[in-house]
């Protein structure tokens, strides 16, 4: 039995994936230094964390900022610092948070797209968030993909349920996304879908063909939905904003820790890590800015 399983197993092709884009989310709005003194608050702090998640195999950086008292922030000036000097270091794909804060106002999250970065991010439905609900009605989606489209910015759709996925249609047949569509699935937020596997394959098999998508698994969900994710032919995102720790109790020193666990398992499973010129193909951008 053993060397006719071989026998089978060695006729058959194992399908070819495309290289691992590892995004790292260095921030988040949620965190604090009181619950991780490693985090990086500044802009001068976030641009050299996204220098060493670069260096370590990250090809997107997605950016939340902080005020000058560490404070979520939606401050135009500051995320034009940050990218500037983001830019400055490194080829990294910039990727801007319309997400904000829960309390920040749809003007506010939006207002910051007017930089024009490569990618930013769009959550099209409302979903409750841990205390709080995370507002986006209908208007407030459709005003964000308006203007992710008008400064020629590739959308990444978040997606915190399964509806959000066909709020995602819904926009492509209204001219407002346009195929082939990136997905990033946030498993684990208390109060949105749990993270399981099997809530995972369920988002990925109601994609359309053509899609691409990663994976951000909150906190220690965040390994193992990682690496589900690099078997099944996704992406991933690690980082801060949504796990602080390495392992149980154990906090990690740096985002470029946790990218630097995912290329290693990557490697151990044959799958290469994309550069940012290779996710830029991968995800149909145009060349960096």
């Amino acid at each position: 039995m053993f060397l006719s399983f071989v026998s089978l197993s060695s006729q058959s092709e194992v399908p070819t994936l495309s290289k691992l884009i590892i995004t790292a989310a260095l921030i988040g709005a949620e965190v604090t230094r009181e619950q991780s003194p490693y985090i990086p608050l500044t802009p001068e702090e976030i641009a050299a964390e996204a220098y060493r998640c670069h260096a370590a195999g990250a090809s997107i950086v997605h950016i939340h900022v902080r005020d000058t008292e560490g404070k979520p922030s939606q401050d135009t000036d500051i995320f034009r610092e940050t990218m500037q000097l983001i830019r400055a270091r490194c080829d990294i794909i910039v990727q801007f948070s319309t997400g904000g804060a829960v309390t920040a106002t749809a003007e506010e999250r939006v207002a910051p797209i007017a930089l024009q970065p490569e990618m930013a991010t769009l959550t099209t439905g409302t979903c409750n968030f841990g205390d709080d609900v995370f507002m986006n009605s209908p208007k407030i989606v459709e005003s964000i993909a308006r203007a992710l489209q008008e400064h020629g910015v590739k959308p990444e759709v978040e997606v915190f349920e399964v509806g959000m996925i066909q709020n995602a249609f819904a926009l492509v047949k209204k001219g407002l996304l346009k195929e082939p569509l990136h997905f990033n699935f946030v498993l684990g937020v208390p109060g949105a879908i749990p993270a399981t596997p099997k809530n995972l394959l369920h988002l990925v098999e109601s994609l359309p063909p053509g899609a691409t998508w990663s994976v951000a698994g909150i906190g220690r969900a965040q390994l193992p939905l990682g690496v589900m994710s690099i078997v099944l032919g996704g992406h991933v995102r690690v980082g801060f904003e949504d796990n602080l720790y390495y392992s149980k109790g154990v906090l990690a020193k740096s985002n470029a820790e946790l990218v630097a666990r995912m290329v290693r398992i990557a490697r151990e499973c044959h799958r290469e890590i994309a550069t940012p010129r290779e996710a830029r193909e991968i995800l149909s951008l145009a060349a960096g800015r």
